[in-house]
């Protein structure tokens, strides 16, 4: 799957907008998660479970608890894309 860095932050936006039950425009790139009033544990696993999906990768468990912002997703999107198409 090809998809371009503004495509995969839309859609890792609009994934982690649904999950935390927020307007996708609320949700700055660089924004801190974890400030998130609401953001728990579980919001946040089925963000990245339905960005696995999306995307058909896997997303290392030691990675995912490094996670804090959209950018930081998108970059272990991107990276996962990469490997998978080399």
């Amino acid at each position: 799957m090809s998809s371009s860095h503004a495509e995969i932050v839309n859609t890792v936006t609009e994934i982690v907008a649904g999950a935390l039950r927020l307007p996708a425009e609320t949700l700055a790139a660089d924004l801190n998660l974890r400030t998130v009033e609401g953001t728990d544990s579980v919001k946040v696993l089925l963000a990245i479970a339905r960005i696995e999906r999306e995307y058909s990768i896997e997303i290392e468990d030691e990675d995912v608890f490094t996670l804090t912002t959209i950018n930081d997703v998108v970059r272990i999107v991107q990276a996962q894309l990469t490997e998978t198409t080399v």
